[in-house]
Order: C-alpha cells, then sequence, then structure tokens
C-alpha cells in the first residue's frame, strides 16, 4: 500500500531540541532572550525592516497592528474577504469595521481597484494579504494608500521569503505581521512577529508588547522602574519558542529551496490538465518571486473538488480546500460588511483545492497526487 501523505508535515531541521536545551540552561524562559535577539536580527535583515518583534502568534501580530493604528469604534479597514478571520479579528477586537472586497482572479490577493471603490470617510486602513506566498499588487495599493492618507498594513503571514521587484514583502507597509505557525514555511509550533518599517511606531510597539509598560526603558537603564503607560497585553513568545525558531531560521534558504523543487514539480506535471482546462495552475505575475508556500488548483466547480477531495483521501491523500469567504461567514455579516457582489471570491472559495507540500516530498509523491487527480478528473 502506498503511504499515507498528509496536507503538511512540520519539519525539523534537527538542531530544535539542543537550542531549547541551551535555553533552558541559561535559565531564561520567558520572551527577549539570547535567541529571540537573535531571531530579531534575523528578520530585520531578511525583510529589511527598521524593527522586528517576535509574538507568540500571527494574530498576536495582527492585534499589535491594530493598536499600533489606533483603531477606534465605526473606524473601517478594507480587506479582501478570502483571507484568514485573524486579518478581520484583529481590527474587530478595536471596534473596527472590516469592509471586504473581492480579490484578483489571477492571483488571488486583493483587488486594487475594488479596495480603493471601497474607500470612504471612516476608512483608516487598507490590508494587503500576500495569498500563497504571492505578492499583492503592492504599487498600486502603496499609491492608494498614499494618496487617500491611509495606513497600509502587510498580513505577510504566508510570505515571509517572497519578493515584489526584488523587494521582500512586509517591507512595504508601515506595519506587518508574519506567521511561525506550524503549516508556514519556518516554524515554531505557533509564533508570529511584527514588522515595522516606520520608525514612528517602534517605541510604541515596544510597549503594547509589554502589557502597555515601558519595561524596555527599564532594562535599558533610561528609567528606575517601570509603570504602566500605555494600553497593551502580552504578546511576547517565550525563549523555548524562539529557541526552537532560531534553529529553522538557520535553515530557511534551504527550505524555502526545497519547497521550490516540490512546487515545480507539482507547476509541471499539472501542465497536461492545466493546457485542458480541467484545472487552473497558480499565476505569479511578473516581477514576483514566491516562497512556495502553497500549491493550489482551481477546479471546474465545486462538486467536482468534493469529488476530488474524496477520491484523493481514499487513494491515502490528504489534499484541503481554503477559506469560507469572510463576507459570507455569519460573523462577517454581523461584524462586517461586503463592497460589491465579490464574485471573484466566491468562485475561488468554491473550487480552490490546496495539494500536499512539505519537506522531504519526492517527484514520486508529486506524480502519484496528479495522477490520481488526472484519474479523478
Amino acid at each position: 500500500m502506498n503511504p499515507f501523505l498528509p496536507f503538511n508535515r512540520p519539519y525539523l531541521t534537527g538542531r530544535e531540541l539542543e537550542y531549547v536545551r541551551q535555553a533552558a540552561e541559561r535559565a531564561h524562559l520567558s520572551g527577549d532572550g539570547g535567541f529571540t535577539r537573535l531571531c530579531h536580527g534575523w528578520l530585520e535583515r531578511q525583510v529589511g525592516c527598521r524593527k522586528a518583534l517576535l509574538t507568540h502568534s500571527g494574530t498576536a501580530a495582527l492585534e499589535m497592528c491594530a493598536l499600533l493604528a489606533d483603531i477606534q469604534p465605526g473606524d473601517e479597514i478594507v480587506m479582501p474577504s478570502f483571507t484568514f478571520v485573524s486579518t478581520a479579528n484583529a481590527f474587530v477586537l478595536r471596534g473596527g469595521v472590516p469592509v471586504f472586497v473581492d480579490v484578483d482572479p489571477d492571483t488571488l490577493t486583493i483587488d486594487p481597484a475594488a479596495a480603493a471603490a471601497a474607500v470612504g470617510p471612516r476608512t483608516r486602513a487598507v490590508v494587503a494579504v500576500h495569498y500563497a506566498g504571492v505578492a499583492c499588487a503592492m504599487d498600486e495599493l502603496t499609491a492608494l494608500a498614499h494618496d487617500r492618507s491611509l495606513l497600509l498594513i502587510e498580513d505577510a503571514a504566508q510570505a515571509l521569503g517572497s519578493t515584489f521587484g526584488a523587494r521582500p514583502l512586509g517591507s512595504f507597509g508601515p506595519l506587518a505581521a508574519t506567521s511561525f505557525h506550524e503549516t508556514k514555511n519556518i516554524i515554531s509550533g505557533e509564533g508570529g512577529a511584527l514588522l515595522i518599517n516606520d520608525e514612528r511606531f517602534v517605541e510604541r510597539a515596544e510597549v503594547v508588547r509589554e502589557k502597555g509598560t515601558n519595561r524596555r526603558r527599564f532594562l535599558a537603564g533610561e528609567v528606575d522602574k517601570y509603570t504602566w503607560v500605555d494600553v497593551g497585553s502580552s504578546f511576547l513568545p517565550s525563549e523555548i519558542t524562539a529557541a526552537f525558531l532560531w534553529a529553522q531560521m538557520e535553515e530557511a534558504e534551504r527550505i524555502t529551496t526545497d519547497r521550490r523543487s516540490v512546487w515545480e514539480s507539482y507547476y509541471q506535471r499539472c501542465e497536461t490538465l492545466h493546457r485542458r482546462g480541467v484545472l487552473r495552475r497558480p499565476i505569479i505575475p511578473r516581477g514576483c518571486v514566491h516562497n512556495a508556500h502553497m500549491f493550489y488548483v482551481l477546479l471546474e466547480s465545486e462538486a467536482v473538488r468534493t469529488r476530488a477531495i474524496a477520491g484523493l483521501a481514499d487513494a491515502g491523500v490528504n489534499a484541503v480546500f481554503h477559506y469560507v469567504p469572510l463576507h459570507s461567514s455569519p460573523a462577517g455579516r454581523r461584524l462586517g460588511r461586503a463592497a460589491g457582489a465579490l464574485a471573484v471570491t466566491d468562485l475561488a472559495s468554491a473550487r480552490l483545492l490546496r495539494l500536499p507540500l512539505w519537506v522531504g516530498m519526492s517527484a514520486g509523491d508529486v506524480d502519484r497526487i496528479v495522477s490520481v487527480l488526472e484519474r479523478l478528473l
């Protein structure tokens, strides 16, 4: 029998447990120890951001973005409906109103024209979600934010290691968030980071991250005691998490290279089905370099997608759908609003199929999966 192929298999470099042991021996297990500083430095070099701050999740990093944006009740935030719930929740927690817009049919990232049409007098920010590690149309979104005096926030949860015009994703907006969840390219189980590209946000971000206190200034010897000075929460991950993550960061380039090899195998192997019109492969715009976060196909209909998932499962392959659009979810209808019909979003959600992709997959695994798809489709 063929071995079971899961949708995701977390990859270990081999040094994670050693670094966790070192963190324990240093007797500093709370946040912002030596391993955290190593991770901050790596992110600042890779992304080119002014400041990187590890958080306990990508969700937490987005919540920090909402706090730093000073979102007030009734403020509107334009974002794609085709995204994870954290993108909206972060702003709803501050009383903000998500305004859901459609996505580009090629990349499934936010449609700049739809975003521009959704901007109104209460709009405070626009969120660029880099779906599947592929860049949004950042030239148009940057211009929109500048012309309408909006804060551009990047949800780069899936995009670490991707670029737009040779510039790393996460470096365009004043604020960005990324994730190290076990389904991402480099992982710490749960984890994330706030990426700050505007110096104006750095000092307050450090306060917000430390429960609203000026503890960083105290540790730096700038004040003789620390106290509550602003709204905030406990956003720091433990040093154990950072130690695990550092082992992943050391191997990030090789991990991305291996994932791209699997992605390219899928892309080539699906060419015949693509040419026959049975499925559509991902589209990577000119000037974009993706990180091979996922490989998805768009099938003819939801019924075909349902049959494909069941048939792949029978063959020992765990393929999955993705987001239920936020504008049609119970909380999305209650807490936000849709701007327009969002037809592309609805069609993509019904037809999209994600195939297994993880470090260690072979060309033979890819051939086996696509062969099942050929039989089913």
